[in-house]
């Protein structure tokens, strides 16, 4: 899971002041942990403690109400009811269900314990269909990429999702942001295909991250999402791992390191 957080941080600089380059400093001071991290950590304690995933998702957000970026607006109405005992879902298709699932993917040993697991995921919160599919397709690319799954394969798989791939990251430097022709860059239509394509594309673990925050949009999503998938299929480099660990306050960190120790790493 250590992927998703990495390719979180990486974007949070860019999320509202994008780069359309793959030319920049990998991992800055300046740069930090946002929402995408915190929630992915939520999702992980969800998985090794149990219980209702919802739970989870507001006493992390209750406990970091600030993180660089924010939270969506939506989510955040999300927070105040779920404050006051109501927990309900709120029809949402966001991008936040793809960018904290990445955990599902290493949690199972099928793909049906995987999509279903995703959908409870998602669906507290983000119970449109599209929502629900954001995350489930993020959790299959993981769990393809860490069983063994080529490129091939898991392109052909997310394509029989219903998700199409015919776009190149050249292309998406054109002209993809968070309004345009591609669509609404923070909903899970028009930024998880773009985030699977800059994995596809990419030579490496950091090259993929690059190719996600050189694209535009959603930056630190497209990274988070990215970087899920692209540390199942590659090592992460023990020294990009050891800075982010670093740039983790003690409980994410503690998180981290007991969910990889329960379920790996790559």
């Amino acid at each position: 899971m250590i992927g998703s957080i990495i390719g979180d941080i990486v974007g949070s600089v860019y999320e509202f002041d994008n780069i359309k380059s793959k030319e920049f400093e990998f991992m800055t001071e300046d740069m930090s942990f946002t929402d995408d991290s915190i929630l992915t950590c939520a999702t992980a304690q969800w998985l090794l403690d149990g219980g209702l995933v919802d739970k989870f998702y507001a006493s992390f957000a209750q406990d970091y109400p600030r993180p660089m970026g924010g939270y969506g607006s939506s989510f955040v109405g999300w927070i105040i009811r779920a404050s006051q005992g109501i927990y309900e879902p709120y029809g949402s298709c966001g991008n936040g269900s793809a960018m904290r699932v990445g955990p599902v993917g290493w949690a199972f040993d099928t793909l049906d314990e995987t999509l279903e697991a995703a959908k409870q995921s998602a669906e507290c919160t983000h119970d449109h269909p599209d929502g629900i599919l954001g995350a489930q397709v993020t959790a299959m690319c993981i769990f393809m990429a860490r069983n063994g799954a080529t490129k091939q394969e898991i392109r052909e798989a997310v394509e029989r999702m219903g998700y199409s791939l015919d776009m190149t990251c050249d292309q998406l430097r054109e002209d993809y942001a968070w309004h345009s022709k591609w669509g609404n860059g923070a909903i899970c239509q028009a930024s998880v295909p773009q985030a699977i394509v800059c994995f596809l594309e990419g030579e490496d673990f950091e090259d993929c991250v690059r190719n996600a925050v050189s694209i535009g949009g959603d930056s630190d999503t497209i990274g988070c999402i990215t970087g899920s998938i692209a540390e199942a299929f590659y090592c992460v480099p023990a020294s990009i791992r050891e800075k982010a660990l670093e740039m983790l306050d003690t409980r994410l960190r503690n998180v981290v390191e007991a969910f990889e120790t329960k379920y790996g790493s790559k």
